[in-house]
Order: C-alpha cells, then sequence, then structure tokens
C-alpha cells in the first residue's frame, strides 16, 4: 500500500513514559502518534517507559491512528532493546532518530523484517544524504527534526524558517522522488495558535503532508490546515467535470474560472478528492 494513501496531517509526540498521556491518546483526533522513548523519556525512566509502552500497545485501543514508535538510536545502550520490544508489540512503523547513512536502515531492517521504517532528518549530513534515504526499500516516511537541526545549524529562529528552507525542500524533493511519506517538524510555542497556522500553512504550501506537534491543543489546527478545503473540493469536482465534458468533445483543455485546465489539473484534482475521503473515512472510524 502507497504509504501517502493515508492522511498524516496530525502526527502527535507522546512521552513512552506518562501513562495518562498514553491513554488520553486513545481519545484524540490525531491521524498519527509518535510514541516516544528517545528525548521524551528521562535516561532513569527509559527501561520503565519501554515496559510500559509495549504492554500499552499490545492492549490497543488506538482505532485507526498510524502508531509509529520513536526509538533510542542504536548506537546507544536502549536502542537495541526498545527495537526488539517493539518487534512484537503492534506498532505500524518503527522512527530512527538522527539518520545518516542507509546502513543504519539496513541494520534496523534485519532487526524488524517486514516492519515499515521512518527517520528523523535531523542532521546535516543526514539532510545531504536525503535522495539516498528515501531510496531505501524499507524506508517510508520522513519525520523533520527541525529542533535538532536548528542546533546543529546554528541558525536563528525566523517566522519564515528562511534558515531551514533548504533543508526542508532538500528532504520533500527526495520523500517525492520516491513516494516517502514527509511530515515538517514541531512548533515549539504551542499556545500561539496563529503562529502555528501560519507554520502550517507553510509547510502544506511546501508540499508536506502533515506536521509533527507536541500539545494536544495544536491537533484542530494542524487538521484544518493540512486538509482540502470545501472551495479546493468544489473546484477539484469543476476541473474533472469540465474536463471530461472537453474530452467529449474531442478536446484536450477545458476552462474553469478562467484558467486552462490540462490533464495533470485533472491529476491533482483527482489526488485531492482522494484525500478529502480518506479523511472523511478516517475521521468517521475515529
Amino acid at each position: 500500500m502507497d504509504p501517502r494513501a493515508r492522511p498524516f496531517r496530525s502526527v502527535l509526540y507522546i512521552p513512552g513514559s506518562k501513562e495518562r498521556a498514553l491513554e488520553k491518546a486513545k481519545t484524540l483526533p490525531v491521524d498519527a502518534i509518535i510514541f516516544d522513548l528517545e528525548d521524551a523519556v528521562a535516561v532513569e525512566e527509559k527501561p520503565a517507559a519501554r515496559s510500559l509502552l509495549t504492554e500499552t500497545l499490545k492492549a490497543g485501543g488506538y482505532g485507526p491512528r498510524f502508531k509509529i514508535v520513536r526509538v533510542n538510536g542504536l548506537d546507544t545502550e536502549w536502542g537495541r532493546k526498545d527495537v526488539q520490544a517493539m518487534a512484537f508489540a503492534g506498532a505500524d512503523a518503527v522512527l530512527l532518530p538522527k539518520v545518516e547513512k542507509t546502513a543504519q536502515l539496513d541494520e534496523l531492517s534485519e532487526m524488524l523484517p517486514g516492519m515499515p521504517l521512518w527517520a528523523m532528518m535531523e542532521t546535516p549530513r543526514g539532510i545531504l544524504n536525503a535522495d539516498a534515504l528515501a531510496a531505501h526499500p524499507r524506508l517510508e516516511g520522513f519525520v523533520m527534526g527541525t529542533n535538532d537541526l536548528a542546533k546543529e545549524l546554528g541558525c536563528r529562529f525566523r517566522p519564515d524558517r528562511l534558515a531551514m528552507m533548504s533543508s526542508l525542500t532538500h528532504c520533500l524533493l527526495a520523500a517525492r522522488a520516491h513516494g516517502v511519506v514527509a511530515v515538517d517538524g514541531v512548533y515549539n510555542a504551542f499556545k500561539d495558535e496563529e503562529g502555528l497556522m501560519a507554520e502550517c500553512e507553510q509547510g502544506r504550501d511546501l508540499g508536506f503532508d502533515g506536521k509533527t506537534l507536541i500539545h494536544p491543543a495544536q491537533v484542530p489546527t494542524a487538521n484544518a490546515a493540512f486538509a482540502p478545503s470545501e472551495e479546493e473540493i468544489d473546484l477539484a469536482r469543476r476541473q474533472i467535470a469540465a474536463f471530461e465534458e472537453a474530452e467529449k468533445n474531442g478536446q484536450g483543455v477545458a476552462v474553469v474560472d478562467g484558467r486552462i485546465v490540462e490533464n495533470l489539473h485533472i491529476v491533482t484534482a483527482r489526488e485531492t478528492l482522494a484525500k478529502a475521503a480518506a479523511i472523511a473515512q478516517l475521521e468517521a472510524s475515529t
């Protein structure tokens, strides 16, 4: 199945050590959850978090939400045990932090036969190797780790994310070249809804599938930003109808709202309607 066939508008980080948060996540209208065993868990809590998350995932209850587990790096004392625990816990994918080379994905593939792999894109070397990583046969998703990347770049925060733009678009190009999901980084000011919406809209306009989130309050904003609007759905339907009518008359183009509509526009229009249908189906079963 094409990993992009399902919505990834909202991808919420949940600490694997927080039982209350793990339970609450079962009721949130998110498309996907990243159960975090890495940055969100203190060193002394990592073994207990692994056990708690394993039992929680085995118990189920997350419905159609896509379940991603971010393990610790394989070069840490916890990483391999995390991966071994997740092999049969019921996760939909495993997310590896600080991926920089395909050998890391090869190693993880051997440990998790058949499970989809996702990669955190959060270091300069990882960004530069994005094309090779996206081409890996088991890789299905990129998650932009913009906080770590900013630290590595030594760049300053700007609302327009100018310093991040080359990294974001480079990963996005690689993801699209290989049919990989691409999810934008987090917005840290979780009480700033206006700023979040602006960054969601920027990520959407660049072409990202959705946004990673750090707080449940951010979910509705991301869901709205990355879903086709009623106007976009209406336009897509009218474009398809006009183009089909033009074809019946032996013409290769149509005109809708004063703009030329060609076959490439119809491909986009059908993708818009398919995305809207997938979102509706997901929301109906959540």
